[in-house]
């Protein structure tokens, strides 16, 4: 019989090391063709290519098959590759595994063919056995094609058992036994050997495949079946055949799962967290060149797709969360790398073009800006906005891009040319117009659009090619650098009219930061990662548990460039992107990303310590940045809506300020501009504007991020601020470009307390210009604050009072002299005066007698100047104020009395004045204040409870006290304002009754009551007067309340009665008239018979 056929896997070599097993000095021509044809052949094309090999052969190649790096075990089997010296996180299965392996946990290891086995046994835990596990590894071709351990271990890495065995097969090698595949010794079988064998074996398991064998048995001796018909029988120990693909076991089935269970669960952050890490699993995939990395980032692509929120998010319109933004964004930009592999088959990038079409044109496919409500015509509005917009973004899905860079190609002369050699193109003669390179001879790669051709560096990068990705960066660069020389030189012949415009518009129709393919990212990168030390490169993969080291560079030189490094490449990089002039994208998420990825830049920026290499760099960069005209954020004249530069300003200052204190310095005043909010949108455009958006400050398209952007641009002002101190004519410029440029009151006020803080240090002098200009910006802010009031306003006003304190006495009275630009009346004289004239505020200014004075006679002037003003609120502080000035004081309460006689102040001020008078001892101007504010109360018949009766009382009070003509004087007025029956009661037995505890005393005490005041009788003038009026009051409003009364209000009525009662019986007919009066009532309501009822048990 022919041996059988074999089943078996192909595909490309990863990359290998030696860490296998132990190799003598010098091997042997058998070992080292064998390892050559393991590494390539299938076992089935040794086959067919020679008709018999012999077994020593076939034990060298089946030897040899096995993986011999322990780096693909680890990557299949934790986050990240870490060198397995390092600490070690115990719950990745790889940590795991070698640790099973040292501990002497694996035992009878049998290779058969191209199948391994061997039991692993946990040692024992505080609460679990010992248990031992049966492992099974099939490979071919140095790569694990499929994994089983008795453990049942569900997860898409490889189980701790399995590592622990392929170690064990890796550093061990030699020591274990080595087998032919299973077909070639059953080949060297008579028929009685065989029978036995099957029947040993049948005997040995037969509860497991006893009806397996019987079934085969029956299909064999029947002769049409179709076992016989086919050729050979199947080995699973001979390896994989021609046709079969060969790629590392990947558990698809586990993937998709746990990518839905963790989007499932996608409002967590260890989920998100997990997702990324799956993600940077496909980059570590693609940069060992392994097949699987595709493969599995399909797998994820397709459950992403299967998100119910898709769905969701789409009906209502809204945009996803970030978290899930920054995933598809990741998935996108995964997607871009992929298909611009430059390995692989055309099938293959094929296969992936279609199924990306397919995906794009799914309706839940998630737009590139982060919603579902760009519809076409909010997307022509904001066209119309602004015309640099591209109209690509109509329907631009995150798989848009890798659409488009499906359709590029790595066959290009001149790129093939860049990729292969260092020296291409230096043979040039210099200045050579040659298409292609720059006058130096340099080679350019013009081929794509800028953010296209850093993707295609990224994709070498990650696909495993770090040198090529190296020359086709630097080709980048200097194509950057060549664009940016012909747009200077354009905009040195265009600068004087653009100068006299003052606008200009976005030159860029996409902003290299914060843009999807984040091309400036991976130039920099690319850069980095060749500067990195030794040490720092083998954390490239570094275990997502340790924590983050501190990058360390070096200098490496560019070898076409002398004098350069990839270091100062990077650095030169970053700082052309940071500072394109770009527009502002639209939509909270994109505008969001620009940020973020600034930030995320100047992190990098400022890992890399300035050296005397790279400070050169800084400066020539900054100074172009400054001449770059419409090119640059730092230009003379910037569109409107383009990307504010305070942060990366900020970082340039900070980073320039000990080298060229000049060039940073204007660096960062031509950064404190914010355009978008120094101009206004035409009133037409407003006409379709959401009436929700006017608080954006009228502007189109919507700022989402002002807020943050606002904040760092106080943050750069505030740097300079503290930097400049002691030179006053940089504070002066300082802050003459944030009273102009800043318009946030709250951000200039707390530009103003850190400038003040900074002004006065706890152990030295204060700087007398800093403090100034703290006080400058204060009053900038209550100007701005006057007429817009904030909570924070009161906290402002102290503030202020305090910094103008710490300047001296000349800065306070000059505040209170212009009080009417800064403050409202109130605040000037609760605050400003009565602060600035306390005895501590007198004892910090250590001023002289005269000064004292004249301090005071500032603050009493700006009283009276409120008072008039507003003398409702200011005419009692203003009275405190001015008690110890007796022209002054009398000139407030002439304030007072002029503004009571104009009705400028209300009852309720004019009885709180009238108060504080008493109280000074002046109880004839309480009083006369009081008589005025009774021609300013009304009280009606139902307020029993009106807010004014406590100081209708007092004034009673103290018109009793004063006399008879005071009281006679005020009775009038009593019985004109007040029309409350039970309030009029309640005065006229305060003025003719004793108080409870003094009635029994006996007439000799009747004279006195219990605020002093004599008390007279209520039949004589002036109180008969006050009796009429109140008993009128008790008939007009009984009938008042009958008009209406329901059955529950009875009660309340006839006691009611009962008080009328009272008052009635004080007159000398009371009697007599209240039975009239009720007689009255009897008759005119005797249809209302159950109230009546009750009004004759009670009164008769």
């Amino acid at each position: 019989m022919e041996p059988p056929p074999a089943k078996r896997k192909c595909g490309a070599p990863g990359e290998q090391s030696e860490a296998g097993p132990a190799a003598t000095a010098v091997e042997t021509l058998l070992d080292l063709s064998a390892r050559r044809v393991a590494e390539t052949w299938a076992f089935e094309q040794v086959e067919e290519r020679f008709s018999r090999v012999p077994e020593p052969v076939q034990k060298r190649i089946v030897f040899w098959s096995f993986p011999r790096s322990e780096r693909e075990i680890c990557m299949y089997s934790s986050l990240g590759y870490h060198p397995p010296e390092g600490e070690r996180d115990s719950r990745v299965p790889f940590n795991r595994g070698l640790n099973l392996l040292q501990s002497g946990a694996v035992d009878r290891v049998l290779q058969v063919g191209f199948h391994l086995s061997g039991i692993v046994t946990e040692p024992p835990g505080p609460a679990e056995p010992e248990h031992s596990y049966h492992v099974s590894i099939s490979f071919d071709r140095c790569k694990i094609t499929s994994v089983s351990c008795a453990c049942d271990n569900r997860d898409i890495f490889y189980c701790a058992h399995v590592v622990a065995l392929s170690l064990h097969r890796i550093r061990h090698a030699r020591q274990v036994e080595l087998r032919l595949p299973i077909s070639e010794t059953l080949s060297q079988m008579n028929r009685d050997q065989l029978q036995k064998f099957v029947q040993y074996l049948i005997s040995a398991h037969h509860t497991e495949v006893l009806p397996t064998a019987q079934r085969l048995a029956d299909e064999i001796l029947l002769l049409g079946s179709e076992i016989n018909r086919v050729h050979g029988a199947p080995d699973p120990t001979a390896g994989a055949g021609i046709e079969d693909a060969n790629c590392w076991h990947l558990d698809e089935e586990q993937i998709q799962e746990q990518v839905k269970q963790l989007l499932s669960n996608g409002g967590y952050y260890g989920a998100s967290q997990q997702l990324q890490s799956m993600f940077n699993k496909v980059r570590e995939m693609l940069r060992m060149r392994d097949s699987n990395g595709a493969r599995m980032l399909i797998l994820m692509t397709e459950q992403f797709l299967q998100d119910p929120r898709l769905a969701l998010w789409r009906q209502q319109g809204a945009g996803m969360t970030d978290k899930c933004r920054q995933l598809w964004d990741e998935l996108g930009a995964l997607w871009v790398c992929v298909v611009l592999s430059p390995h692989c088959k055309l099938e293959e990038r094929a296969l992936w073009l279609q199924l990306l079409k397919k995906w794009n044109k799914l309706d839940i496919c998630p737009l590139e800006e982060g919603n579902y409500s760009c519809d076409s015509a909010g997307t022509g509005a904001a066209l119309q906005s602004n015309p640099n917009r591209s109209p690509a973004g109509v329907r631009q899905t995150v798989f848009s891009r890798a659409i488009k860079a499906a359709e590029l190609r790595w066959g290009d002369g001149h790129l093939q040319k860049i990729l292969g050699s260092d020296c291409y193109g230096l043979a040039l003669k210099s200045g050579s117009d040659k298409l292609g390179f720059d006058p130096q001879g340099h080679p350019l790669w013009l081929g794509d659009a800028f953010p296209m051709a850093c993707a295609r560096v990224d994709a070498l990068r990650s696909h495993g090619y770090p040198r090529e990705a190296l020359r086709l960066a630097v080709a980048v660069v200097n194509a950057m650098r060549l664009q940016r020389r012909h747009q200077l030189e354009s905009y040195k012949q265009q600068k004087k009219e653009l100068l006299h415009k003052g606008t200009t518009s976005i030159t860029n129709l996409e902003g290299w930061v914060g843009h999807p393919l984040d091309p400036i990212g991976c130039l920099c990168r690319t850069f980095l990662e060749a500067c990195r030390t030794e040490d720092e490169g083998l954390a490239l993969f570094a275990d997502s548990a340790a924590e983050p080291k501190k990058a360390l560079y070096q200098h490496v030189p560019v070898p076409s460039s002398p004098g350069e490094s990839y270091f100062t490449l990077a650095l030169e990089v970053a700082l052309l992107g940071l500072g394109q002039q770009r527009s502002m994208p639209e939509g909270l998420y994109a505008q969001d990303k620009v940020v973020r990825s600034e930030e995320h830049l100047i992190g990098v920026l400022e890992e890399m310590e300035l050296d005397e290499r790279l400070v050169p760099v800084l400066r020539k960069q900054a100074a172009l940045l400054l001449d770059g005209g419409p090119f640059s954020g730092f230009g003379e004249v910037v569109f409107r809506e383009s990307v504010p530069m305070h942060t990366f300003a900020r970082y340039l200052f900070t980073a320039l300020l000990p080298y060229d204190p000049e060039l940073a310095y204007r660096l960062a005043l031509r950064a404190m501009r914010l355009p978008v909010l120094e101009t206004v949108v035409p009133t037409s455009d407003l006409l379709y504007q959401n009436p929700l958006d006017s608080m954006m400050a009228n502007r189109f398209p919507r700022w989402f991020t002002l807020g943050h952007l606002e904040t760092r641009q106080c943050e750069l002002a505030s740097a300079m601020l503290t930097a400049a101190k002691g030179d006053p004519s940089w504070l002066r410029m300082v802050l003459g470009s944030i009273q102009q440029n800043i318009h946030s009151p709250a951000l200039l006020f707390k530009l103003a307390q850190d400038a003040c803080k900074t002004a006065t240090p706890a152990n030295s002098p204060p700087d007398t210009t800093l403090l100034n200009i703290s006080l400058e910006l204060g009053l900038q802010v209550m100007r701005m604050t006057l007429n817009t009031m904030t909570w924070r306003r009161r906290e402002m006003v102290r503030w202020l009072v305090s910094c103008a304190t710490e300047i001296g006495v000349q800065a306070l009275m000059n505040i209170m002299q212009n009080w009417y630009t800064l403050f409202t009346p109130i605040e000037a004289t609760t605050i400003v005066a009565v602060t600035g004239t306390t005895h501590a505020t007198l004892l910090r200014l250590s001023l002289s007698a005269g000064q004292r004075d004249e301090l005071c006679s500032c603050a009493r002037t700006l009283a009276l100047q409120c008072a008039m003003k507003d003398p409702q609120n200011c005419a009692l502080p203003a009275l405190t104020l001015c008690e110890k000035n007796h022209a002054a004081f009398e000139a407030a309460y002439q304030i007072v009395l002029d503004s009571a006689a104009s009705a400028g102040m209300g009852h309720s001020h004019l009885f709180t004045v009238a108060r504080y008078m008493e109280h000074r001892g002046l109880p004839l101007r309480a009083y006369k204040l009081a008589t005025l504010a009774f021609s300013h109360l009304s009280i009606a018949f139902n307020q029993d409870t009106h807010p004014a009766l406590n100081d209708v009382l007092w004034a009673c009070s103290l018109s009793q006290s004063l006399g008879k003509n005071e009281l006679a004087a005020i009775v009038p007025l009593v019985i004109k304002s007040v029309q409350c029956a039970p309030m009029l009661s309640d005065i006229l037995h305060r003025w003719s009754l004793p108080p409870p505890g003094l009635a029994s005393l006996g007439g000799g005490r009747r004279g006195a009551s219990g605020g002093g005041g004599k008390l007279f009788a209520v039949d004589k003038a002036p109180l008969c007067q006050l009796l009429e009026a109140a008993m009128a009051a008790y008939v007009s409003t009984t009938h008042l309340r009958l008009t209406h009364i329901s059955p529950r209000h009875y009660g309340e009525f006839i006691e009611f009665l009962g008080k009328a009662r009272e008052t009635f019986l004080l007159a000398h007919d009371g009697h007599l008239r209240f039975g009239q009066f009720l007689d009255n009532l009897k008759q005119t309501y005797k249809g209302k018979k159950k109230l009546m009822l009750l009004v004759r048990e009670r009164f008769g």
